[in-house]
C-alpha cells in the first residue's frame, strides 16, 4: 500500500523533446538522444548519378577551349618567328571578327537595329582603343628577359585554363541569366596579360596592335560564340568541336611532334580517361544527411 502511494506520489519522468532552441530540458542531459534521433538519417541523399556518355560529351566544351588556346598559341609562335607579317594578322582579325559576328547574328533570339548598333559601336571603341594603346604595349617589358617572359607567360595561361569557365561564356551571352563569376574574371585577365606580354616582344607597333587584337578578340569572344553554337544546337556543337580538334591536331603536328603527343595525351584523358575515372570513383562516394546538419535557405536572394 506504501509502495504504491510513493509511486502515485512520485513525479513523472518528462518525454524529451527534439527542438533546436529552448535550453536544457529537465532530467536530460545538454547531448542526450533518444532511438528516434536517427531515424531521419539519409545517406547519399543529394549524390549525382552521373552517365557516363553524358560526362564525355559534356567535356568535349573543355576539349574545344583547349584547342582554342593551342590555336592562339601556335600564331604567338608563328608571328615571334616572323612566319606571320602584320598584314596576314590583320587579316586573320578581319576573318575572325566577321565569322564570330556572323554566328552571333545567326543564333541570336532577339535581334534588332539598336542592339546591332550597339555592337557596332562597341567594336569600334574596342578596336581604336587597342589601336592607340599599342605603343605602351610595344615598351611595356623592355626591362624584362626574355627566359621571364616566357616563363611568366606559360604560367598565365595554364592559370586561365584552369579558372575558366567551360560551362558558360567570358562575357554575358544577350538572354543569360547569371553574369561571369570571380573566377573567371581572374582567367580573362591572366590571358590577357599574358597576350601583352608576347606582344611586347614583337618588332613593330603594328604587330602588337595586330597581335593584341587577335588575342583578345579569341579570349573575349570566342566562349561566346562557343556558347552561342551550343546553345541553337548540340549537334553542332560537336562537329565544331571535333573539327577544330583534328585542325588543331593537324598544325601542331606540323609545328613539333612532342607537342602533337602532348596534345593528344590531353585531349584523351579530358574525353576519355577523365569521365570514365569520375564515374568509377562516384560508386566509392557516401554521404550522410541528418538532424545535425545545419539549416539551408531553400531559395534564392535577390534583393
Amino acid at each position: 500500500m506504501e509502495a504504491s502511494i510513493g509511486r502515485r506520489s512520485s513525479p513523472t519522468q518528462p518525454k524529451w523533446r527534439k527542438v533546436a532552441y529552448g535550453g536544457m530540458q529537465p532530467g536530460f542531459q545538454d547531448n542526450h538522444t533518444d532511438e528516434s534521433f536517427l531515424e531521419d538519417m539519409i545517406m547519399n541523399a543529394s549524390v549525382v548519378k552521373r552517365d557516363l556518355l553524358k560526362v564525355m560529351l559534356d567535356s568535349v566544351s573543355i576539349s574545344q577551349y583547349v584547342c582554342i588556346v593551342a590555336l592562339v598559341v601556335l600564331v604567338w609562335t608563328y608571328t615571334l618567328r616572323s612566319s606571320f607579317n602584320e598584314n596576314s594578322l590583320m587579316l586573320l582579325d578581319i576573318i575572325l571578327l566577321g565569322a564570330g559576328f556572323f554566328v552571333f547574328l545567326l543564333t541570336a533570339e532577339m535581334l534588332s537595329f539598336d542592339l546591332l548598333l550597339s555592337y557596332v559601336l562597341k567594336i569600334f571603341f574596342f578596336i581604336t582603343g587597342v589601336y592607340f594603346l599599342s605603343p605602351i604595349y610595344h615598351t611595356l617589358t623592355r626591362s624584362i628577359s626574355s627566359d621571364s617572359i616566357w616563363a611568366l607567360t606559360a604560367s598565365l595561361l595554364v592559370l586561365h585554363l584552369f579558372l575558366h569557365n567551360y560551362s558558360g561564356s567570358t562575357v554575358k551571352a544577350p538572354g543569360a541569366l547569371e553574369n561571369p563569376t570571380f573566377t573567371s574574371n581572374i582567367s580573362l585577365n591572366a590571358s590577357i596579360v599574358a597576350s601583352l606580354l608576347i606582344a611586347s616582344r614583337l618588332p613593330s607597333r603594328l604587330h602588337v596592335f595586330a597581335i593584341v587584337l587577335f588575342s583578345l578578340q579569341v579570349f573575349l569572344f570566342a566562349p561566346l560564340v562557343s556558347y552561342c553554337i551550343k546553345k541553337c544546337s548540340f549537334r553542332l556543337h560537336l562537329c565544331f568541336s571535333f573539327g577544330l580538334m583534328a585542325a588543331t591536331l593537324f598544325f601542331v603536328y606540323r609545328l613539333h611532334g612532342l607537342l602533337f603527343v602532348l596534345l593528344s595525351g590531353i585531349l584523351v584523358f579530358v574525353n576519355l580517361l577523365g569521365p570514365y575515372w569520375l564515374i568509377r570513383i562516384q560508386e566509392y562516394k557516401f554521404e550522410i544527411n541528418g538532424p545535425w546538419d545545419e539549416a539551408k535557405l531553400c531559395f534564392n536572394i535577390t534583393e
